[in-house]
Formats: C-alpha cells, structure tokens, sequence
C-alpha cells in the first residue's frame, strides 16, 4: 500500500487523523459534488429564516389588523404610534426558538427528525397566520414558526461540522438573503394590494423548497467527504481533540465558547431594541410613504445590510466581534434620540443608519460563526455550534422585553415637531 492510500485509510477509520491539502486524490474527491453541499446550505439558510423575517416584517400589520382601537389610542397621546409595541411579536417569534436552541444540544442528533419537525412546524405557521380570525391564533402562528426556526438553525449548524468549512458562508449568505427575500417580498406583496392569507399561502413554497434541498440536493455525509483540515489549524486540533462525552462535561465546556457568545449577544441585543421597539416611531410626515410603508421598507433596507455582509466572509473576516457591539451601541444612542425628537432631516439619512445596522449584525453572526469553524476541532464543532447559537436569541429576547416598556413610554409623550426637512 501506498503512503498517500495508507494515510486516506487510517483517515477513514480514525477521525482524529489530519489531512492535508497535499493529498490531491482526496481532494479532488470531495470537490467534485462540493457545489451541491454549498448550494444546498445556502437555500437551507434562505428557507429556514425565511419564516422568521416575514413574521417580523408583518408585526406591525397583525398587530393593526387585531387591535383596531389604536386609532384613537394614536391621537389621543399625541403620536402616531400602536401602544402594542411590535416588540410583543419579537417575542413571540424568538422565545420558542431560544427554548429550542437551549436544549436541542442535549438531545439525540436524528437529523432527519428534526428537519421533518422544522419544515412541518414551518408550514403549519404560515396557515395558522394566515388564516388566524383572532389574536391569540397568529401568535401561536408565530410562535410554531420560530420553533421551526430554532429547530433548524441548531440542526444546520450542528451537522455543518461534517461538511467543508465553506459551507458555514454559503449558510449565513443565504440566512442574509431570507432578510432581503423575506421582507422585500412580504412588503411587495402587500403593496400589491395582496390579502395578509393570500401572502402567507404564496410562501408556503418555501418550506417544501427546504425538504427539496435537505433530503434530494444535500449529499449525506461520508467519510470520505469529511472536511479538509489545513495545516495552519492543526496546532488548534491538537490541544483539545476528545469529542465531548456526557452531559456534565458538555456543560463544562461551555465556559470555553463565552469568547463567542457575548459579543454575538450584544450585537443583537442593541440591533433588535432598535428594529422592534425604535423602528416604528421613525416617521416622516408628507413623503412619498405612508407610515405603514415606512416600517416595512426600513426593514427591507436593514435585510439588505445584513445580506451583503453574511455574504462576504471569503472577502472579509474581522475577529474583534466586540467593536460591533460598541458600534451597534452607537446607534441605539441614535435611534432613541431621533424618535423623541426628530431632529434627521430626510428619511434617506435613516435609510443609511439603517443599512449600517445590518452591515453590523450580519457580520457580527458570520465572523462568529466561520472563526469557530477554524478554531474549534471538528469533534467539537457539532456541539459548540449548536451552543453559540443560542446567543444571538438571548439578545433578541432581552431586547424584546426592553423593547416594550421603552416603546410604550416613548408612545406616551407630546409629539415632537421635525423642525428641518430636506
């Protein structure tokens, strides 16, 4: 036997053994269906958070369409505001998802279970928005299809680990571009004069676009596909190769993967105050959007953001995860000044802010994610993926909380006069 054929064989029955790129027959073979696996993440990325951002983007239509009262409640405290914030969908479209992700690490990984489950639960959520006639059963709407989310995202994540490193960016370019597709097509839809049913039955495609990806487009992994380590993370392998065993000494592992998760936290933490409980009181009298308008295309802008930076790791990394959250910081400061005393000048200048916004989280999520593809051995990945995604949806929930009393008490003051307008 050969040295190269005698190295592919303790390869294929020790996972522990590392690779090189030197080794060009194996490589070939697991470049040769390499764009099936890369596509398959990227439409698997798009779909799984498709569901997500059309229940975002819609917060302020299923809020108006159960709570027609506000009309008066709007001119009676001086804004033109829904006292319902939309932080109250924020919630109910994240806290399943979070509960998910807490304790999706801790179960058996049936991969196929779980995408049966996620795509199912991502179908029955479009209908039971759709055809909701009362409050409570477009919540539980929502609520199905953010566990569908949470659900696949851990799923993906966690079995990305057997596949090339490269399929972390095609999946985080492709959950950027449910941001764009999602609330560009909700917002055009409805400007198309389409009922809310009629949307949510149009999107119904999208779940049955994911089974199609997942069990006909996806290859299934094999060991002779196993990712490629380079040489330059070997050292990183080396230190901590053992998988994780056992509940308590997963447990212990996560205080490794904080370096990770507070950043993330943060960033979405100041990003999601500001979409849920700021977003709505940005407005702009006399222009050429209604107020309605106005909140569903800030939201298409901020997808944008996120989109073209999710899509831009190969071209770009930045580690310091942490300058994101002081400058996502930054513009909470802006945000919250700007809806007590509307000072912006023309709406173009928020479409800017807005666009920096999502250029912030989106990269804040793909850095994250592709620095542990790196870092973290494969034995590990499995586990600390499905970890650290838990840490966007803290931030998303606690913002969610904040966002509804801040909102509420923003709602509550004299209305503010923009003194220049461009």
């Amino acid at each position: 036997m050969t040295a190269s054929k005698q190295q592919e064989a303790e390869a294929e029955h020790d996972p522990q053994v590392v690779v090189t790129p030197g080794d060009a027959s194996r490589s070939s073979r697991q470049d040769r269906g390499l764009w099936r696996d890369l596509t398959s993440y990227w439409i698997l990325g798009l779909c799984n958070n498709y569901g997500y951002v059309v229940m975002l983007s819609a917060a302020h239509d299923i809020i108006k369409q159960f709570n027609p009262s506000d009309e008066s409640e709007e001119s009676s405290s001086g804004r033109n505001c829904h006292l319902v914030s939309t932080g109250a969908i924020l919630l109910a479209d994240v806290l399943p998802s979070l509960f998910v992700k807490i304790l999706m690490p801790f179960f058996p990984f049936w991969v196929n279970f779980r995408i049966a489950l996620a795509v199912a639960f991502s179908a029955a959520g479009f209908l039971l928005v759709g055809f909701a006639n009362a409050e409570w059963m477009a919540l539980l709407g929502v609520i199905i299809t953010s566990a569908s989310s949470g659900i696949g995202e851990t799923t993906f994540l966690a079995y990305s680990s057997r596949y090339n490193k490269n399929v972390i960016s095609t999946w985080s370019s492709g959950t950027g571009g449910a941001g764009v597709i999602g609330s560009l097509s909700y917002a055009s839809l409805r400007s198309l004069d389409f009922s809310p049913r009629d949307t949510m039955l149009i999107m119904l495609i999208f779940p049955a676009i994911e089974a199609f990806a997942f069990w006909l487009l996806l290859r299934r992994p094999q060991v002779d596909i196993l990712p490629v380590t380079t040489v330059e993370s070997t050292e990183v392998l080396i230190s901590d190769e053992k998988p994780l065993v056992g509940f308590k000494e997963k447990l212990s592992y996560i205080k490794h993967l904080f370096k990770y998760m507070l950043p993330l936290c943060l960033v979405y933490f100041f990003e999601y105050f500001i979409n849920q409980g700021l977003f709505e009181l940005v407005y702009f009298e006399d222009i050429f959007l209604d107020k309605d308008s106005q909140y569903r295309w800030l939201n298409v802008d901020y997808q944008i953001g996120v989109f073209i930076s999710r899509s831009s790791v190969n071209l770009f990394q930045l580690d310091k995860i942490w300058l994101m959250s002081i400058f996502q910081f930054v513009n909470v400061v802006y945000f919250l000044t700007e809806v007590i005393w509307w000072y912006t000048p023309s709406i173009w200048i928020v479409f800017a802010i807005v666009l920096w916004e999502g250029l912030l989280g989106g990269g804040a999520y793909v850095n994250t994610f592709y620095r542990m593809s790196k870092e973290i051995s494969p034995e590990r990945q499995q586990f600390a993926m499905a970890m650290v995604v838990q840490s966007d949806s803290y931030g998303i929930a606690l913002a969610g909380f904040l966002a509804i009393p801040v909102h509420n008490a923003i709602c509550g003051l004299p209305a503010a006069t923009r003194s220049l307008v461009w």
